[in-house]
């Protein structure tokens, strides 16, 4: 960073990458805290001797002891402790600035800073460091890969909930098995325990997040972020005016009968079928030949939905994964930033990742999934680059994942 650098961050002010303290007086819970929500959020920077309104005052002590007190704090009042970086910006008539900057994508989250005798997750709203909620620190730990949140027990359920019939088909017809326990048995309820697909707790057996997301009879009553919400717009931008509006809830897997026959569609096909319905064909020359195209391939837009269903994080409740038809494009969001492992960049080279291991797993045996784990790269990437020479866009929010195909 140059003084030009230290003069733009001045004049945009703090945000929740940016803080400003004074040098004087500054204690180390205080610095503690600001470092441990910047590293659960986006990284960010502290600029130290500097006030609220932006005005230099510059450090009080000299640069070494400085870092040296600042290196002392992010050792002793962070958990896990971190190696900030450490810059000294020379601005007018000798006055100097220290900045300590944190990564993004720190990979051990949750950060937290000491508090008395006590450790405190910490996350930045704004300008505002606070102490994390409960779900907030549990969409952290599931981030860094320390928390499985598909496998936590779904409160209010028990193996009864399950679809048996979704079950034995996965059971006999996907996976091959010879013979299956009588539904309803113990050897039953331990095998769905065994798959993650129910848990035991406190004497009592619950049908796990994954398991009422895969084969739930009533998902959408005990996980109302379990499914889609798929609208179409007039135009090219969202407004109240919608051609057709429907929330699409259920197992995600379909039931076939013995031969491999559709029986009843889960949430995947019922989405492809919202989008067949609100899409149109072209008439294009192929090989000298006038043939009807339809407006999206269905390879991709069905790698498209069935990732944002895998791969979203389900421990952000009261959002579905929205699946959005504008007269330009069809996009799909999905709850949840990408995991920390992983960028824009390195899933369209084939970087592999799953939030939701068990229901990546069982979502791969039916075919849902791409086997090799690739289906960005391999898929959505050259079957849009095959139908009308377009790239799919890929967004990043706080909160959100948005792939757009465009028509």
């Amino acid at each position: 960073m140059n003084q030009t650098d230290l003069l733009q961050l001045l004049a945009n002010g703090e945000n929740s990458r940016v803080d400003f303290k004074r040098d004087n007086q500054l204690q180390p819970v205080k610095i503690a805290a600001v470092l441990a929500g910047m590293l659960n959020l986006e990284g960010g920077q502290v600029l130290l001797g500097v006030e609220d309104d932006g005005t230099i005052s510059g450090l009080t002590r000299s640069s070494s002891k400085a870092e040296e007190w600042i290196m002392q704090v992010a050792r002793d009042h962070l958990a896990p402790s971190v190696i900030p970086t450490w810059e000294v910006i020379q601005y007018e008539d000798g006055v100097v600035v220290g900045v300590v900057t944190v990564p993004p994508n720190a990979p051990d989250k949750p950060y937290k800073c000491k508090q008395g005798a006590h450790w405190v997750t910490k996350t930045r709203v704004g300008t505002i460091t606070r102490d994390a909620t409960r779900e907030e620190e549990q969409r952290l730990y599931q981030q860094s890969g320390n928390l499985h949140y598909g496998i936590k027990p779904v409160l209010g359920t028990g193996i009864a909930d399950l679809d048996t019939r979704r079950l034995e088909d996965y059971f006999m017809r996907i996976r091959g098995d010879a013979e299956t326990p009588r539904p309803g048995s113990e050897p039953w309820r331990r095998l769905l325990c065994n798959l993650e697909l129910a848990v035991e707790t406190n004497d009592e057996t619950y049908a796990t997040v994954d398991g009422m997301l895969l084969f739930g009879q009533n998902s959408g009553r005990f996980l109302p972020q379990c499914g889609i919400r798929a609208v179409c717009f007039e135009g090219a931008e969202p407004t109240y005016a919608t051609k057709s509006d429907e929330s699409i809830k259920g197992p995600l897997v379909a039931l076939f009968s013995a031969g491999g026959e559709l029986i009843e569609t889960g949430v995947v096909e019922r989405a492809l079928d919202f989008v067949r319905r609100n899409t149109g064909t072209s008439a294009v020359l192929q090989e000298g030949r006038r043939v009807s195209r339809p407006d999206f391939p269905e390879t991709a837009l069905r790698e498209v939905i069935v990732n944002a269903l895998a791969h979203r994080d389900y421990s952000i409740t009261g959002a579905d994964v929205l699946l959005s038809i504008f007269d330009d494009r069809i996009q799909v969001q999905s709850p949840g930033s990408l995991p920390n492992t992983i960028s824009i960049e390195s899933m369209r080279e084939g970087a592999r990742y799953a939030r939701n291991q068990v229901m990546m797993s069982i979502m791969r045996d039916y075919g849902y999934v791409e086997g090799l784990g690739m289906g960005i790269r391999r898929q959505v990437i050259p079957a849009m680059a095959q139908h009308n020479d377009t790239a799919p866009d890929f967004t990043e929010a706080e909160f959100s994942f948005t792939v757009r195909l465009w028509k």
